[in-house]
């Protein structure tokens, strides 16, 4: 439950920070969501299934990210668990430290990690649901997603991410087929261009910082990396479409577990602080619209 929430969070923040639209203009231009349009819409997509959801998102993205921004600021859905060096099931790989100072990210420590979080993650994956739920288990070590937030850092995981294009996702069906196994790639490229967004995001801030670029970082320019990545020009055409349908099922599924998230308010799973901006959250009108839910 709380990494739905998380996800939801990362989906809206690289949302918010400047909406596809205005990224398909400049990466660093702005665009209130009161100019969102049909023309603008159409400009992401053509599937008309999915236009009614992104003129949605697109007309809700400040009221949504303020109300997200809150809860994204609780411990509970800060702090989450994972085993770094893990090896991944489905793609063993030998286990190397990178000494790249920009990709170091380190766990807090035990006493910050707050034992209602600890409790409500050891009960939330005693389930089998599938190969995630039994590999992918909590471990003591509790990350700070405000300390190590989303950014660019260089590193090219391009081997990481053709495997799931390849290994992962279904072989033969495009992203506008007619059928689960189109809308399971299109998701999941939706994620991808989540962390591109990230990335030229990340690559912007550091041009406006003056920060400086290695000798090994290619990728120096946020108009180039993004018309490369996100555009409907670019690598992947359908990509923003993609990133938009990711984020009606995200909001989807905030909204089928709702119930859930609303009786672990009631009985104290999720803190007091926490539990009032999560309702305020739930509470707002995009999580029931139906243009949304066509995703």
């Amino acid at each position: 439950m709380r990494s739905c929430l998380l996800s939801v969070s990362f989906l809206a923040m690289t949302n918010g920070f400047s909406t596809p639209h205005a990224l398909f203009r400049h990466p660093t231009t702005r665009m209130s969501s009161s100019s969102s349009s049909s023309s603008s819409a159409s400009m992401v997509s053509s599937n008309l299934d999915l236009m009614g959801g992104i003129e949605a998102i697109d007309a809700a993205n400040n009221d949504m990210l303020s109300a997200l921004e809150n809860v994204y600021e609780k411990p509970f859905f800060r702090l989450y668990s994972i085993d770094i060096l893990a090896s991944c099931e489905y793609m063993p790989q030998e286990q190397f430290e990178c000494y790249s100072e920009s990709c170091e990210i380190y766990p807090i420590d035990d006493e910050e990690v707050p034992n209602k979080i600890r409790d409500a993650d050891r009960e939330d994956h005693d389930f089998e649901l599938d190969g995630w739920a039994r590999w992918d288990m909590p471990t003591e070590d509790y990350y700070d997603t405000h300390q190590f937030p989303e950014d660019y850092t260089g590193y090219d995981g391009s081997e990481v991410w053709n495997f799931i294009h390849e290994k992962i996702c279904f072989e033969g069906y495009k992203y506008d087929d007619n059928h689960w196994k189109a809308d399971f790639n299109k998701a999941v490229s939706g994620l991808h261009s989540m962390v591109s967004a990230q990335i030229t995001r990340g690559i912007q801030d550091r041009v406006d910082s003056g920060g400086e670029f290695s000798d090994d970082e290619a990728w120096r320019d946020p108009v180039l990396e993004f018309n490369r990545r996100l555009s409907p020009q670019g690598e992947t055409p359908l990509a923003l479409e993609n990133l938009y349908f990711c984020f009606m099922l995200l909001l989807k599924a905030a909204k089928e577990a709702r119930p859930r998230l609303l009786r672990d308010c009631d009985s104290g799973i999720i803190d007091a602080d926490a539990a009032h901006s999560l309702r305020a959250f739930l509470s707002t009108p995009i999580l029931d619209d139906p243009a949304v839910g066509v995703a």
